[in-house]
């Protein structure tokens, strides 16, 4: 089998370098809990809260100027205190990632209020301005300063309260799904490390007198495959070397397998500079063969195909049963384990099914295409 220079090169020389998704959605290691306010999303739901707000405050009141006349001030109203607010947080999150949750928390819990101040007192000002007095709309403003802004503010900072101690919920439980997670994968490595690693030690000390070349060749290959699963368990990489990183595997099991193991790769369609959790097809590949062609007399055949449907890509690992097939946790282990970083890393946009058909058990992963860079070299397919 081929050796792939461009790509595999650059996982020793970088050591497997990984680097955080830029979709914007959480990933362990940010302590601090406010979401990005600069975020499309963000905003859209701080303006979908705000109008729904105002509706409900607009039903509940009985406005002199009519329920249409009162809702689009109050819409006005606060969908500008939730703007101004989301763009103040979005610009000093920084500074409060820095502050730490306590001093952070205070910090934005005291910026808003003063928002919602100013915002209040500028609202009495504008209503009591010559140009809103001759236009005949100034009752649609509030007269009284004082109770306005109190009122305005008590409310307000109720709110933030709730909303900031809501984030902070939500991040910690996120947190500790990712924490679970992480301690799944590393207790996964450590169940399949023993056996993989004596095979493949046992196979390099038979090869070191007869072919000591390939013996070489299959050190540098089992120390680029343990580089990779000692790498940060939630972490990304390039779909590239994570093809890569799966055909390092294979080249591994082929010395010990022999003709047994035929691998077929027919993932040419897939974008090579997609952004991928690590360690995602080589499970699959070793439950493929484990489970699959080891138990086989006659060996068989592991067919990967990947394939990309608009934003969507999809890899189908499919290998042969025989007729005493050898049902083991670690294969359900690894699945789980597999749909559950899926879903950390894309939600509910991603999919892992798995099952018997007919002969052949199939494994379908489906997630959305994030790009980065394209590094140079790929995996041939």
């Amino acid at each position: 089998m081929r050796h792939n220079a461009p790509v595999i090169g650059q996982v020793r020389s970088q050591g497997m370098t990984r680097q955080a998704p830029a979709d914007g959605t959480f990933r362990g290691g940010d302590a601090f809990y406010l979401p990005n306010f600069c975020a499309s999303r963000a905003a859209s739901a701080i303006v979908v809260v705000a109008e729904l707000t105002a509706i409900l405050v607009s039903i509940a009141r009985s406005a002199t100027q009519g329920f249409w006349a009162d809702l689009a001030v109050r819409s006005l109203f606060l969908l500008w205190i939730g703007l101004l607010s989301a763009t103040l947080l979005c610009v000093l999150r920084p500074l409060l990632v820095r502050c730490g949750v306590a001093r952070g928390s205070s910090i934005a819990l005291v910026l808003l209020a003063a928002v919602i101040a100013a915002s209040s007192a500028g609202a009495v000002l504008l209503g009591h301005a010559a140009l809103v007095r001759a236009a005949g709309a100034s009752g649609l403003f509030p007269r009284r300063l004082g109770p306005f802004v109190l009122r305005n503010t008590a409310i307000g900072l109720v709110i933030a309260a709730v909303t900031l101690r809501y984030f902070y919920v939500t991040h910690q439980w996120r947190r500790n799904i990712e924490l679970g997670a992480a301690a799944r994968v590393l207790a996964l490595q450590a169940r399949i490390r023993p056996h993989f690693l004596f095979n493949s030690m046992n196979t390099i000390a038979a090869l070191i007198r007869t072919a000591p070349q390939a013996a070489e060749q299959a050190v540098q290959d089992l120390a680029d495959l343990f580089r990779a699963s000692l790498a940060e368990p939630l972490a990304t990489i390039t779909l590239a070397d994570e093809l890569e990183i799966a055909r390092t595997y294979q080249r591994i099991e082929q010395l010990r397998l022999g003709e047994r193991l035929r691998v077929a790769w027919h993932v040419a369609a897939l974008p090579l500079d997609a952004r991928v959790p690590g360690l995602l097809l080589q499970p699959l590949l070793e439950n493929a063969i484990y489970h699959g062609i080891e138990p086989r007399p006659a060996g068989g055949t592991v067919e990967i195909n990947g394939e990309r449907s608009g934003e969507l890509l999809s890899l189908v690992v499919r290998n042969p049963l025989g007729t005493s097939v050898r049902e083991r946790e670690g294969n359900q282990l690894a699945l789980e384990n597999i749909r559950e970083r899926l879903a950390l890393h894309y939600g509910a946009r991603a999919l892992l099914k798995a099952g018997r058909f007919g002969d052949e058990y199939i494994v379908t992963l489906r997630f959305p295409y994030l790009p980065v860079a394209a590094r140079s070299g790929g995996a041939p397919g």
